[in-house]
């Protein structure tokens, strides 16, 4: 059965009156059929939380609905898909800011044109300007036949530009100017090219801060925030949890006693979604039975070792970072997977922070005082 119908030229569950969604399962983009099983999903009532919780399937991305901090999100969501502003998602890392700039593709007049999406903080300085931008043969040495950039690619549909405060600053103004509306030239090339695609950006750091320190352009930055999406930490929507759990949990066999889930929603959750996702796996693994119990979970979660209450954002999102070097002996890259960003994200959070880590493990203090500004991870 088709877990969606078209009403009013959108795709809403069965039963759904608004759809609202978090970050779930993420596989790579396609715009391909339904889940079979997501009828079940839109029905499945949480025994902890608050019933009548949703499942959404959005372009490779299962969602869940539940919170009604969310359900606002979506709500604007909607409205803002209709238009073809360019759109500023922010928040932590992990919240789901990726699932939401899809969202905006999917209910949008664009929907049936590509959604691509790039990640800033992935590429060097020296290749960014290709991808975005692509290049003729022979442009230079090894470009042995064209290639086009992402803003071609996603010619009519929708480029999402993820960490978009990671963005050279030489990179920034011509940024700008294709926003503007002015066409741009692939590298070595005569003819000028006319960008027909949305954009739509995310951060999880404040942009406001980085202009202010000159590291990012004010004319971009209100380019930009035309529209401002804030999608909230999952401590501040912890109806969510249990749902997000049992879609974690449905394809291993294994469900949460009451007292685990009770324990997850005390939890501060810094990493946010994608925090919750690894303990997830890693209970399983471990665990002696299919019923995950509080001793399945992490000390730091039993024991409550990262209040939301008499710490700054700042020190959270450091003893985060500091957990995953912990976890991974002190190797950074492998430490940036588990938290979802760039190693290079992960090392200017360190300067930031003042901690600089060895692949040892030991950790060294760099006179580490108040911490710069509030940014999650």
């Amino acid at each position: 059965m088709n877990p969606f119908r078209r009403e009013s030229d959108r795709l809403t569950p069965t039963g759904a009156e608004s759809p609202t969604a978090v970050p779930a399962h993420h596989e790579r983009l396609s715009v391909g059929s339904e889940s079979d099983n997501a009828e079940s999903l839109v029905k499945r009532e949480s025994t902890s939380l608050r019933p009548a919780v949703r499942h959404l399937y959005l372009m490779g991305m299962s969602a869940i609905i539940a919170s009604r901090s969310m359900q606002r999100v979506m709500e604007k969501v909607e409205k803002v898909a209709r238009t073809d502003s360019t759109v500023l998602i922010g928040g932590e890392s992990g919240v789901g800011k990726e699932l939401i700039a899809r969202a905006i593709h999917h209910y949008s007049p664009r929907r049936e044109r590509p959604f691509v999406d790039l990640n800033c903080a992935a590429f060097p300085e020296n290749l960014i300007e290709s991808e975005l931008f692509g290049y003729e043969k022979g442009a230079f040495s090894g470009a042995d036949n064209v290639k086009l950039g992402m803003f071609e690619t996603a010619s009519g549909g929708t480029l999402f530009l993820d960490e978009i405060g990671e963005l050279d600053t030489r990179m920034q103004p011509k940024l700008l100017r294709v926003l503007d509306g002015y066409p741009y030239y692939r590298l070595g090339g005569a003819r000028k090219v006319q960008s027909t695609a949305r954009v739509v950006t995310a951060t999880n750091a404040g942009l406001e801060d980085a202009v202010r320190r000159g590291r990012f352009r004010s004319d971009l930055y209100h380019r930009l925030d035309a529209i401002q999406l804030h999608v909230p930490p999952l401590r501040e929507r912890i109806e969510d949890i249990g749902p997000l759990c049992e879609l974690f949990l449905q394809s291993t066999g294994c469900s949460l006693r009451e007292d685990a889930v009770a324990l997850l929603q005390d939890y501060s959750w810094p990493g946010n979604i994608r925090e919750l996702r690894n303990v997830l796996n890693k209970a399983v693994v471990f665990a002696e039975g299919t019923e995950l119990t509080p001793a399945d979970l992490p000390a730091d979660i039993r024991g409550k070792t990262a209040p939301t209450s008499g710490y700054s954002l700042e020190r959270i999102e450091e003893q985060t970072i500091l957990r995953a070097l912990d976890q991974t002996g002190g190797h950074q890259q492998k430490a940036a997977d588990i938290l979802g960003i760039s190693r290079r994200t992960l090392i200017r959070k360190l300067k930031t922070y003042g901690s600089v880590r060895t692949h040892g493990g030991a950790s060294h203090s760099a006179g580490r005082g108040k911490s710069g500004p509030g940014v999650g991870l």
